[in-house]
């Protein structure tokens, strides 16, 4: 156990739609729930990790960094990471894990805190500077007016549509699940607040074919917290810990000639090498859904299905509900509780396998669960189990 690493407490801000508290104090919310539940104190922190850390030209989409959360809460930390060159979000708390199983540190502050409602409300306080020189990821998508991700995501998508033959009706069932779910999970009310219909699903209004509105998550001001604790540090917790089974990760080249696979098929076989869990194993999963296909790739790169059937394996809705053979994004995922990005997947991951899932709790003792983020060219996965 001593060389294991878990998650212990976890903890939420509000989330909220162009809250105008400032984005370090609620991700000091999420800090102070995520200690209580693991009965810690902030001396007993002493490290912190963060995706993608403060990124000084877009506020909107990460507006505190590692070191911002040490100086607020006089955290004396003796390892610490932030930045974008992870596989994905999920990524620092698999980085956490690293350090604790070197003894690096006992305890690890894991957060992750978006703020894109709020900035878009108040673009005077946070502004994004305007460069006529276009480097990184975005000069493969802004020359095409692509900004959005879902540009691309929906490039994968109609592959799906033209090889495999995709419905949006079949497509719809993400959303409508995670309506669902959502409508069960008080957090999510400033996102969600009636179930989705597939007519209502067909109607909407297109974003970029076979994507529409519903397919598309929305931006939110939230702050999320994961704690990672060593085995041999567990004597100094009351919370259940979820032992952190397997992790993994991919990145491919981000260019606007997209590779034919995205990054969750290596990252979901790379999952199951590194454990001796398997597919049939798993209780529930938290899939990441910034767009809605992307929970159909990540059930065909685990293998709970093949390439091509994963938009019939969640045709109607039944397969993935709370009741199903395989429970999926049973807080609402993005889709219906908001732009999380990423870590509320986590969060909601171990909230199931401790129980704590209210009248979205699903049954049967779950004791195994997958949590993903990623689309497209970067990945990112964890494998949880309750011992």
């Amino acid at each position: 156990m001593g060389r294991e690493a878990y998650i212990t407490g976890i903890g939420q801000s509000e989330v909220a739609i162009r809250t105008t508290r400032h984005p370090l104090l609620l991700t000091l919310d999420a800090v102070r729930e995520a200690l209580d539940e693991a009965g810690l104190t902030i001396g007993q922190i002493d490290g912190v990790a963060t995706f993608p850390g403060k990124s000084s030209g877009n506020l909107g989409f990460s507006p505190v960094g590692a070191d911002e959360v040490i100086e607020a809460m006089g955290i004396k930390s003796k390892w610490h990471v932030g930045g974008m060159e992870q596989p994905a979000q999920l990524s620092s708390i698999a980085n956490a894990a690293m350090a604790v199983r070197l003894g690096l540190c006992r305890h690890v502050i894991c957060f992750r805190t978006v703020y894109e409602a709020a900035a878009m409300a108040r673009p005077e306080e946070y502004s994004r500077p305007r460069s006529e020189l276009l480097d990184g990821f975005v000069q493969w998508t802004m020359p095409f007016w692509a900004m959005s991700a879902a540009c691309w995501t929906a490039q994968y998508a109609m592959t799906h549509v033209e090889r495999y033959g995709m419905t949006r009706e079949q497509l719809g069932q993400i959303a409508i699940n995670g309506s669902k779910n959502a409508m069960l999970n008080p957090r999510a009310r400033a996102i969600t607040k009636e179930v989705l219909t597939l007519d209502k699903y067909m109607s909407a209004r297109m974003i970029s074919s076979p994507l529409c509105l519903y397919d598309c998550d929305r931006f939110s001001d939230c702050s999320t917290v994961i704690i990672v604790s060593a085995g041999d540090a567990l004597d100094e917790v009351k919370c259940t810990p979820i032992r952190i089974a397997a992790t993994a990760g991919s990145v491919d080249r981000p260019s606007w000639d997209q590779v034919d696979w995205p990054a969750a098929y290596e990252t979901g076989a790379d999952l199951w090498r590194n454990s001796d869990y398997r597919p049939k194993d798993v209780d529930t999963v938290q899939f990441y859904d910034g767009f809605a296909f992307l929970p159909i790739n990540w059930l065909e790169g685990l293998g709970f299905c093949e390439r091509g059937e994963g938009h019939r394996f969640i045709e109607g809705g039944t397969r993935i509900a709370l009741d199903g053979e395989l429970p999926m994004n049973t807080h609402g995922g993005q889709l219906g509780a908001g732009r999380l990005h990423g870590f509320g997947f986590a969060h909601e991951a171990v909230t199931q396998l401790r129980g704590l899932g209210g009248a979205r709790q699903i049954g049967g003792d779950p004791k195994v669960a997958v949590a993903t983020s990623g689309g497209g060219p970067m990945a990112a996965a964890l494998l949880l189990a309750r011992d």
